[in-house]
């Protein structure tokens, strides 16, 4: 694959099919480009669903960290593919309806604006496209235990 092209292919992926490019909310249109891969993974057995997101993570931490150098700019706007593998966690073996997937979306955002210790540290604290997607993984995390614990309180898991 030539230069061209495989710089082609890593905006593309890095921009979450370039809804990274969308001028308003970027983050939020790249999670919302993550749906997809929630659905198809919730398919899977809970190993293939943690395989799948560690390759995911894995890929990320790549393809953020060349999108970086192509965009000149650290951690730039139109680099979604964090947020599409931290919703991922965010919905990591959970049951996958319309409620957690609402719940999901919505507490995943709130961490992943709001930053809070100890995942504004790890952003400024890691390079390249490990700070970029760690954060989003650590706000996918905290979303992923806050939604548990609301199902818990609900009976509704």
């Amino acid at each position: 694959m030539n230069t061209t092209r495989r710089n082609d292919l890593i905006v593309f992926l890095a921009t979450g099919f370039f809804t990274g490019f969308l001028p308003i909310m970027p983050g939020t249109w790249g999670t919302f480009a993550g749906i997809p891969l929630v659905i198809i993974s919730h398919r899977l057995t809970s190993i293939m669903q943690a395989a799948v997101t560690i390759v995911f993570v894995t890929i990320a931490v790549y393809i953020a960290g060349k999108a970086e150098i192509l965009f000149e700019d650290r951690d730039a706007r139109p680099i979604v593919i964090d947020e599409m593998v931290g919703f991922l966690i965010a919905l990591l073996w959970l049951p996958l309806n319309f409620l957690t997937l609402c719940l999901g979306f919505v507490l995943f955002r709130l961490f992943d604006i709001v930053k809070p210790p100890p995942i504004s540290t790890v952003e400024k604290r890691l390079q390249s496209g490990w700070g970029v997607v760690m954060d989003d993984v650590l706000a996918g995390i905290f979303a992923n235990v806050t939604l548990r614990l609301l199902l818990i309180v609900a009976g509704l898991l």
